[in-house]
């Protein structure tokens, strides 16, 4: 696998923007990032209640309270959007879904000839508490994320 650049921070439009490259096919990429089961291997733990557009649940780390989650919007196997109310600056996290102060995360798959090309890009970091914060935090927390993702997948071969 080649090397994978770190997410960006886009100060101007409140985005970070990350994309890898997995040397898997597209279906199996598709498999872990939209299954509640295969998620929760590199990421929190996810649960989710319904399919497709408007499933919704939350997203826990360890010590930490479940953060709120709703599919967006789902082109299988090409893209997936979740919306969430991940604002690290906020006192507390709120028990259900808030739009009006949450951030969106998509994920596009791309088929390419070594795997698959996986570009995830959240935006909203406007609505969030601290906005330069949280677009700082959530620029590392995908590094992290998307790398362990790697990891899984690959380790799967």
């Amino acid at each position: 696998m080649t090397e994978n650049p770190l997410s960006v921070a886009e100060q101007d439009t409140f985005t970070v923007r990350r994309t890898i490259r997995i040397a898997a096919p597209v279906e199996k990429v598709w498999t872990a990032v939209t299954e509640p089961e295969h998620i929760s291997r590199w990421f929190g733990r996810t649960v989710l209640v319904g399919d497709g557009r408007g499933a919704h649940g939350t997203v826990t780390w360890p010590d930490e309270p479940g953060i709120p989650i709703r599919v967006e919007a789902i082109d299988p196997p090409r893209a997936v959007s979740y919306r969430w109310c991940n604002d690290d600056a906020a006192e507390s996290v709120p028990s259900e879904m808030d739009p009006a102060h949450s951030t969106v995360f998509t994920f596009t798959l791309e088929p390419v000839a070594d795997g698959t090309r996986l570009t995830v890009v959240e935006t909203g970091f406007e609505t969030t508490t601290d906005p330069a914060g949280n677009l700082e935090s959530h620029r590392l927390g995908w590094d992290e994320q998307l790398d362990r993702l790697v990891a899984a997948m690959e380790a799967l071969r």
